[in-house]
């Protein structure tokens, strides 16, 4: 039966719509997976002989056990905000005779051969073979070893337990942050020393290597608790019950003003308010307002005039780049019936400029406190305002004419990558990288209000010829039509 799954999953990645897109992002990871390793590989080796020379006087291997504590605390927020569950597409499975038993157990043996399980292995097994040759006894290094890779699984299914009963919340990091903060900061203000208590635990392993017998029980009792929370979902009609909520009705009449796109915009800002995943672009605006208060007060950025461009832009188009990136996505689960529709299909992206565009102005109206730092600042700003108006909302609507992955909406908005390809990596380049490249030439070849001036006549060149630029994006669109209809018919 694994056999039979392994081989489903394999015609699933291959058949899939959105496989040459993935292949691309798959391919990127890979070399940064290859990096990682590379990086592990060499602290495994370097380790004993950097630690021997920084402290000649200290056991280097008692030094890392009593660093462990915060490698155990850096692996488990990495693993929430990276690490998902391996899924596979089990509703047609449980019309077919097989026991859900033997799915979850499926599911959850194929997270043990995660990659982020396999990382620690370059640094521990060079570690321990190094004391090995140091002549540290084999039996004592071996259990110490062994007792580490079960640390690691444990955090992948401590992982899986944290992030299910914490992904039902709107701001669903909010547990982990608190919890490994909180840990953290009894260590460091001495409250409760966790560093050596982790630290006597593996030398203790070391010691007595028959004290592993407490982390297989620790991993057997997560396991358990995995497999007891996957099991209750594995039913049929699980996804059918929904949550019987108030509603909470809100005036859009001010859309009106808008002429015929304003059905679509309501219909946008329904969708934004009422998901888990399309409210984080709402959140997400208070962070752009406020990004360029972690720069523009210290003194260090205060001559760095070319990285006003990137403030400027990131700050008056955080929402344009977190909701437009995955235009049409938002719309995956209906767009069947959508585009059955006598609409055109026009309006229904002039809709989603028109709200982009409103927030760009908005969200630069709301930083003009920004001058409080210097005119600079607020002219890059307005600069960077009409040319996040006049080019980027083009170039994102552009892009999304490649989209091919479905969005759920219902997931968890906090670092949830569903949905996102090649192309929501790719279109940084000339949403970011390029008008910064551009405005960081011309401020240090020519002078920075050219810099500006070039930035804000290439947004007005935009606003100008937006309905022949319109016509061409709508044009692509309708060439990928159908494409996006059986792409988001599938499960990506």
């Amino acid at each position: 039966m694994i056999k039979h799954f392994l081989n489903l999953e394999w015609k699933s990645f291959f058949r899939s719509a959105s496989f040459g897109k993935s292949l691309g992002i798959k391919i990127f990871m890979g070399f940064m997976a290859l990096y990682f390793i590379v990086m592990f590989l060499a602290m495994g080796v370097g380790l004993f002989p950097i630690l021997k020379k920084l402290f000649p006087d200290q056991d280097p291997l008692n030094i890392v056990n009593n660093y462990l504590f915060y490698w155990l605390l850096a692996d488990l927020l990495f693993r929430f905000f990276f690490q998902k569950l391996p899924v596979m597409q089990v509703k047609p499975l449980l019309t077919l005779p097989i026991s859900r038993n033997t799915i979850v157990n499926y599911v959850l043996g194929k997270s043990a051969f995660s990659f982020f399980n396999f990382l620690p292995l370059f640094a521990i097994i060079p570690f321990g073979i190094t004391l090995i040759v140091k002549d540290y006894p084999l039996a004592s290094v071996l259990g110490w070893m062994f007792g580490l890779i079960l640390t690691t699984i444990i955090i992948n299914f401590l992982n899986f337990i944290i992030e299910s009963l914490s992904s039902e919340t709107e701001l669903s990091f909010l547990p982990i942050i608190i919890f490994t903060g909180g840990l953290f900061a009894l260590d460091y203000f001495n409250i409760i020393s966790f560093t050596e208590l982790i630290g006597s635990a593996y030398t203790g392993i070391y010691n007595q290597p028959y004290f592993i017998v407490t982390l297989l029980a620790i991993l057997g009792f997560c396991y358990s608790i995995n497999f007891q929370l996957l099991h209750k979902k594995l039913f049929l009609d699980s996804g059918l019950k929904t949550e019987i909520k108030e509603v909470n009705t809100a005036n859009l009449d001010w859309t009106k003003s808008f002429g015929d796109v304003a059905p679509f915009m309501q219909l946008d800002l329904r969708l934004i308010w009422r998901n888990k995943r399309t409210k984080s672009s709402v959140w997400m605006l208070a962070i752009g307002l406020l990004y360029g208060l972690f720069f523009y007060p210290n003194p260090v950025y205060q001559g760095m005039v070319f990285f006003y461009i990137f403030i400027g832009i990131f700050s008056t188009g955080i929402f344009l780049i977190n909701f437009g990136q995955f235009v049409p996505a938002w719309d995956s689960g209906y767009y069947k019936l959508l585009m059955s529709q006598n609409i055109k299909y026009e309006q229904y992206l002039k809709s989603k400029f028109t709200l982009m565009a409103v927030s760009v102005v908005a969200l630069f109206l709301l930083g003009i406190p920004y001058v409080y730092f210097g005119w600079k600042i607020l002219f890059a700003h307005f600069a960077a305002a009409i040319y996040n108006v006049g080019v980027n909302t083009h170039v994102i609507l552009w892009g999304g004419s490649y989209n091919r992955k479905k969005i759920n909406l219902d997931q968890k908005a906090a670092f949830n990558y569903q949905g996102t390809g090649a192309v929501q990596w790719l279109i940084g380049i000339p949403l970011l990288l390029i008008p910064m490249g551009l405005f960081a030439l011309l401020n240090w070849s020519l002078s920075f209000e050219i810099a500006c001036l070039v930035l804000i006549v290439m947004g007005v060149l935009g606003i100008i010829f937006h309905q022949k630029i319109m016509q061409f994006i709508t044009g692509k669109y309708l060439e990928s039509k159908y494409q996006m209809i059986d792409a988001f018919d599938q499960e990506n």
